[in-house]
């Protein structure tokens, strides 16, 4: 079988419109492809660059948010308040201190508070305000703040302040100047003491002589209570004197037996002045060793015109005097009121006392005088039973000490 030519159409040429518009479609159309190709490259690309961008700024904002954390943690453990005070005069930030030193402010301040703000921000210099206790809580007291500015942003008018507590200082200072006019007032009060004590002296010397003259049973009495009179007043004037103004003691050897004689010769007229009776058992003659005579004296007088303030007319007062192998002990008994249980621990206080018009100075200068000598001195009482001094004294080391002194 033959095969047959196929029949063939008509042929176009190239010069003709019809191939010169499909040729240039055609390369329209590669052109259009190869753009979309490149258009897609560069989409690709971009998506990479926006996905590590997004994931950049995701990680920025997350360290953000730690760093915004971290300083909001920061400003709320400063020991100090910080308040932020936006354009407007609108409080937008309290940390727990601002809060604690000056209450719920971002709602309503007081009118003290604003114009100190006000004036710390306009004047650049810290201010000082009492803030008043809080009324619903009347156990809380008033308290010192100081208030500092800053300028956040001057443009827009935003401030910080910063504020501190300065009660403890205000406080510290108003006891330094309570310490300095009590010390000025040490100074003045030492220095009458030692101006009236020699007048003082003479006057005593002057009533002795006439307790000692042939007087009339009637002026006797009032020779005794001149003497009694002039005792107590010396036993205050030499109390401010040994607690404000007291050297170290100067032992010398003494008969503790002639103390307890002294002393019951030159309290008896106080006694006498109280209507009270006194009694002394003297087991210290003989017994010599070395001490600060005139400040055990002191001691003495002050125990015995405290037993006769608090023993009630009729009443009794004794002085005993024991001595061991290794101590020398003087007991100061009386039947008065007694002390409280209460009060019992501060009674050798400086400045403490039950009676009024006291100065509270006797037995705290008793403590120190006996602690002077190595010593110690305690206190028993029971209430409407009396109460009882004991005086210890340790004999070898206070001779020792008057070796030393000699």
């Amino acid at each position: 079988m033959s095969s047959l030519p196929l029949p063939r159409g008509p042929v176009v040429e190239a010069d003709h419109p019809l191939a010169r518009a499909f040729a240039s479609f055609s390369e329209a159309a590669g052109s259009l492809e190869r753009t979309y190709r490149r258009l897609r490259a560069q989409v690709a690309h971009l998506s990479q660059e926006l996905e590590v961008t997004n994931r950049n700024l995701a990680n920025s904002l997350e360290e953000n948010r730690r760093i915004r954390e971290r300083l909001r943690r920061i400003v709320d453990s400063l020991p100090c308040g910080v308040l932020l005070w936006e354009e407007g005069e609108r409080v937008s930030m309290l940390n727990p201190e601002a809060a604690r030193l000056l209450g719920n402010c971002e709602r309503a301040m007081p009118a003290a508070l604003h114009a100190a703000l006000q004036s710390a921000r306009e004047s650049g210099r810290e201010q000082e305000l009492l803030l008043p206790s809080d009324s619903a809580t009347p156990a809380t007291t008033s308290s010192w703040v100081a208030i500092r500015h800053a300028w956040l942003e001057r443009e827009q008018s935003s401030s910080v302040f910063i504020v501190r507590d300065i009660s403890e200082i205000k406080t510290i200072e108003s006891e330094r100047e309570s310490l300095r006019r009590r010390q000025a007032l040490v100074e003045m009060s030492g220095l009458l003491a030692h101006e009236i004590r020699n007048p003082l002296g003479s006057l005593e010397l002057f009533a002795g002589l006439l307790a000692e003259a042939d007087l009339p049973e009637e002026n006797r009495r009032w020779v005794e209570h001149v003497q009694a009179g002039l005792r107590t007043l010396s036993a205050t004037v030499n109390n401010v004197l040994h607690l404000h103004n007291s050297p170290e003691v100067e032992c010398a050897e003494m008969d503790f037996g002639e103390l307890l004689d002294w002393a019951y010769d030159f309290i008896l007229p106080l006694a006498k002045q109280a209507g009270v009776q006194l009694q002394v058992f003297n087991g210290l003659r003989g017994i010599r060793f070395g001490a600060d005579r005139h400040r055990l004296e002191q001691v003495l007088l002050n125990l015995a015109l405290n037993a006769f303030r608090f023993t009630p007319a009729g009443g009794w007062v004794g002085i005993c005097g024991e001595a061991g192998p290794e101590q020398v002990e003087i007991s100061i008994l009386d039947t008065g009121a007694g002390i409280a249980a209460a009060d019992l621990p501060r009674i050798f206080e400086s400045g403490f006392s039950t009676r009024p018009g006291s100065s509270g100075l006797g037995l705290a200068v008793c403590k120190k005088i006996i602690e002077q000598h190595e010593g110690r001195i305690l206190a028993e009482s029971r209430e409407g039973e009396g109460t009882t001094f004991r005086l210890q004294l340790p004999r070898n080391r206070v001779m020792h000490e008057a070796t030393a002194a000699s």
